[in-house]
């Protein structure tokens, strides 16, 4: 029968391949379509601004007469695209790059992203990433761009790996890390961090970035009939390789370098296949002294990278405003 035909099989999953690229290309080409129609209205609207105020509120109240069903078109779009326009004066840029993500998309990095630099790694990641619309506005707040483009990182993957694994895992590291997600304890020790961690794996692999898959957490390893457990195992489907994370409550010591590097070693040596890179390390920390870190990692043999982390209560202040107080939630609570 056709159904259990191998041959069959194969060629049915290529005409599904084949269907969904061509939706896939479908809905990009519907979406670049619409957006250099918003982009037309709003060079329109930037370039006729001597008609006052006015001019917005009575074109939307036309479009709508003309088009009553037609969405998009209030007062409030009108004003977006006027600023779209404004903000991208350069219309291939518009077409090649803005165009590959949602109108929703390019009006929150509109509102967020404060520089142009910012605005276009940020569409760029999107459209790379297939962020939702929420999760765009996360990566935006948690200043996920100050924190993987501009962050002063802390690691030797350039003198351990080859390139381009080297330049791949520098632009995977963050610093901070933020774990917003984790309810803060002042008593909380590494596993206590690490099982909330793992509670909402999720979120974890959403800050971590694109690629990582959750092996496990206290992962056993035996070397030589004794007994390691390593806080986080991952494994990188873009670096094609292994990813320890180890977890710190403390300022950095560079005895924790140790320690990770003998971790990579016996992950190398158990674990680690010939079709895999070498394995790579994370260890994350309260905080730490640049320089200090950058000794420790001098002469270490394998790749690790260095960076802290925040969790609820220690957020940088611009972030933290953005978070209801505890005294807020109960208000609120109360209320209710």
């Amino acid at each position: 029968m056709l159904m259990n035909n191998k041959e069959y099989l194969d060629l049915v999953r290529m005409v599904k391949q084949e269907i969904r690229q061509a939706q896939y290309k479908a809905t990009l080409s519907v979406n670049k379509e619409l957006i250099m129609l918003y982009y037309g209205i709003g060079r329109v609207i930037n370039e006729h601004k001597a008609w006052g105020n006015k001019f917005i509120e009575n074109l939307a109240s036309d479009i709508k007469i003309s088009f009553p069903d037609a969405k998009g078109y209030s007062v409030r779009n009108l004003k977006y695209m006027a600023k779209f326009a404004a903000t991208y004066e350069d219309e291939e840029f518009v077409q090649t790059v803005s165009a590959q993500i949602p109108w929703s998309h390019n009006t929150a990095i509109l509102d967020k992203a404060k520089t142009p630099e910012q605005r276009e790694w940020y569409i760029r990641k999107t459209a790379e990433n297939g962020w939702s619309h929420s999760v765009l506005i996360h990566q935006i707040e948690s200043g996920l761009y100050q924190r993987q483009v501009i962050a002063d990182k802390i690691s030797n993957f350039e003198n351990r790996l080859p390139a381009p694994q080297s330049e791949l895992a520098v632009q995977t590291m963050k610093d901070p890390y933020i774990f917003d997600f984790i309810p803060f304890n002042e008593d909380m020790v590494e596993r206590d961090i690490e099982q909330a961690l793992v509670k909402d794996v999720t979120k974890l692999l959403l800050e971590l970035g694109t690629g990582f898959a959750f092996l496990g957490n206290q992962y056993h390893l035996n070397v030589g009939g004794d007994d390691f457990y390593i806080d986080l195992l991952f494994y990188n489907l873009n670096l094609r390789c292994y990813v320890v994370i180890e977890l710190k409550t403390c300022e950095f010591k560079p005895d924790y370098a140790g320690q990770l590097n003998f971790y990579l070693s016996a992950v190398d040596g158990i674990l680690k296949s010939e079709h895999d890179n070498p394995t790579i390390g994370l260890l994350l920390c309260k905080s730490k002294n640049n320089i200090v870190a950058e000794y420790a990692l001098k002469d270490m043999s394998k790749p690790i990278g260095i960076s802290e982390y925040r969790v609820t209560s220690d957020l940088p202040e611009d972030l933290s405003k953005q978070l209801p107080s505890i005294e807020d939630i109960r208000k609120h609570i109360a209320n209710e």
